[in-house]
């Protein structure tokens, strides 16, 4: 088992690096902000060279770390945001074009070609046909950006997911690879065979020739540049999530609330789901896979970021808590930030307040409220596939406010568990990246929520959800 595990956690608005010891506790950490950069409603953008270098300075950081002890690192792990991709250059990795963000939906007029193949998409993928993921903003790339369109044309091009330009440039290979997980969400992955699907690529017009090399989760990736620390595992975030605790329990779903905000449920047959839920596969080596079914918010913390913009509010972290615990029957905030994700996949009307003149804290109340019913309407749904339901196991930066996990439980009517670390991706990617061990400690009982009678939280739930379903 490894001594000491490096993990590197690349969100949506920062990345970090975080140093695991051997019963899976912090050692030390760097973070860096990244900026997002929304230039209309369907189109958000980030600086490929602005996340390689935030990811380069927190890993260097740590490193130096004299607490760190460096020859004791013996493995690391990368988890990315889902489903934001660019293109590079083959050679020399240099980047063609921005990152499409997991929130960008620039293609969605693209994709409404594709209508008559939307199931079979989601039967080889476990996913809708939603701008939101790779394959449609891949196209985009190849047929509007000139650069990208002339590396196509001498075959010099990479397109791929986000984890693979990062690890390209993390480790000494000089190939392009990408893990199970982060493929998975292009459209372009078969859940079943696990690896792209020449099908796949005709329907979104992608040649085989610019993608990665699919490996799986758990694989030797390459040791990072110029250290003899092997990169033993890549995910996706929210799947890396799953396993901040370690083996995740089999009556336990688990929800994940960062810039937006995911509800998964592990299970045996990712096939057996409502078709308004998506499957994926969370953990893989060469002989096997773990699998899960999910319901997305596209606009969590986004949201609340977006509302103290508009009501030019500051210090939202250190206000949010007494505004949660003062305000107890918010307006209707109608959240369609980054479009509906499940179980509508639609996009919406323009986000609004059913009451538009409220004071700035209570929108930000109604705001939370607002992701707490779009988890619900997922949950609705997710419940019933597993009748030995009994708790939900909660991470992400939300998720540190009491309020907000009282509310969850009271709506959901279930136990919420908050684990003393809620930073769940770079625990759950040094866990699979250290061999899945069995000695890692929890660190803390943490806080459980238990739930109580809110007949008004309730309502609001029932009037938010027949707002949003006559969309």
């Amino acid at each position: 088992m490894a001594d000491r595990v490096l993990a590197i956690d690349q969100g949506t608005h920062s990345t970090r690096a975080i140093l695991f010891d051997s019963d899976g506790q912090v050692i030390c950490s760097a973070q860096q902000p990244v900026a997002v950069n929304r230039l209309s409603r369907s189109e958000v953008e980030q600086s490929p060279d602005e996340i390689l270098q935030s990811m380069q300075a927190v890993v260097s950081r740590v490193l130096a770390d004299p607490a760190s002890r460096r020859g004791d690192i013996r493995c690391a792990g990368l988890a990315t945001q889902r489903s934001s991709v660019l293109a590079w250059e083959r050679a020399a990795g240099s980047p063609l074009s921005p990152v499409l963000s997991w929130q960008d939906r620039r293609a969605a007029a693209d994709l409404a070609t594709l209508g008559e193949h939307a199931q079979d998409i989601r039967r080889l993928t476990g996913l809708h046909l939603s701008p939101h993921y790779g394959a449609g903003k891949m196209h985009w790339l190849m047929h509007n950006n000139p650069a990208v369109t002339a590396a196509n044309n001498d075959a010099s091009l990479t397109l791929g997911p986000l984890a693979s330009f990062l690890l390209r440039h993390l480790t000494d290979t000089g190939t392009d690879l990408v893990d199970d997980a982060n493929a998975s969400r292009t459209l372009l992955w078969n859940l079943a065979q696990r690896n792209w699907d020449s099908t796949l690529l005709g329907y979104f017009d992608i040649p085989a020739g610019v993608l990665p090399e699919c490996r799986p989760i758990r694989s030797a990736f390459g040791n990072i540049v110029n250290e003899s620390i092997p990169v033993t595992a890549v995910n996706g975030d929210q799947t890396a999530a799953l396993y901040s605790q370690g083996r995740p329990a089999t009556d336990t779903l688990y929800i994940n609330i960062g810039t937006g905000a995911f509800a998964l449920l592990p299970v045996n047959d990712p096939g057996s789901r409502p078709d308004e839920l998506l499957a994926g596969i969370s953990s893989s080596d060469h002989t096997t896979s773990d699998y899960y079914v999910e319901g997305t918010v596209n606009s969590a913390a986004a949201a609340l970021n977006w509302a103290a913009e508009r009501y030019r509010l500051t210090n939202i972290e250190s206000s949010l808590p007494a505004w949660l615990d003062s305000i107890t029957a918010p307006t209707l905030f109608i959240n369609t930030l980054g479009g509906l994700g499940s179980p509508w996949w639609k996009e919406g009307p323009a986000a609004y307040f059913l009451d538009d003149e409220i004071p700035g804290e209570e929108a930000m109340v109604a705001v939370v409220e607002s992701i707490l019913f779009l988890i619900q309407a997922n949950l609705d749904q997710l419940v019933p596939l597993n009748p030995t339901l009994g708790n939900i196991q909660i991470s992400g930066g939300l998720a540190n406010l009491d309020a907000v996990c009282q509310r969850l439980a009271n709506l959901t009517g279930l136990h919420i568990h908050r684990p003393v670390q809620v930073e769940a991706t770079a625990r759950g990617i040094a866990w699979l990246a250290a061999g899945c061990p069995d000695s890692w400690r929890p660190g803390g009982s943490g806080a459980t929520f238990t739930p109580a009678d809110d007949a008004g939280l309730r309502a609001r739930y029932a009037k938010f959800l027949e707002i949003v379903s006559g969309f």
